[in-house]
């Protein structure tokens, strides 16, 4: 399996993760054991899964922070499963760098359009366009500009 492909696995189960904490408040160690006790991660890079979901719970404020301006809605009025799911693109927008932005929204679109409301991918498409423009001009200037 390449390694896309277990990046996207990793993802999927870090949303279900991320959800999981949001909703349930256990520390994300215990989340994180269950989930890996739980699931099959054959073919899933599970050092991302774990980078993802603990980082999303150590940045917290600072990803929110981030969200907060991009969104008419405030984050206790956003579904619960876009909520994970946008914590989760802010923080590879953030943090990963390597992982190009077209990437970071079209995995965080697929996950919205599995797990999310009908038209939550249009919100989250919207949201993580003003943040990518806002964490990446640099990498979207360059790939606007003719070569």
């Amino acid at each position: 399996m390449s390694k896309p492909a277990q990046r996207r696995v990793a993802r999927k189960y870090a949303v279900q993760a991320i959800y999981s904490w949001q909703l349930n408040h256990q520390p994300p160690q215990e989340i994180e054991l269950n989930f890996l006790a739980e699931n099959d991660f054959k073919g899933c890079d599970t050092a991302y899964f774990q980078e993802l979901l603990r980082g999303v719970v150590d940045d917290l404020d600072a990803l929110n922070d981030l969200l907060k301006p991009t969104m008419h809605l405030s984050l206790d009025e956003v579904d619960p499963v876009e909520l994970a799911i946008l914590r989760m693109a802010a923080y590879e927008l953030k943090h990963r760098i390597d992982v190009p932005y077209k990437v970071v929204i079209n995995e965080a679109l697929e996950q919205a359009k599995t797990f999310g409301a009908t038209d939550g991918h249009k919100f989250v498409n919207g949201v993580l366009d003003k943040l990518a423009r806002q964490l990446r001009a640099i990498e979207i200037a360059a790939a606007r500009t003719p070569r």
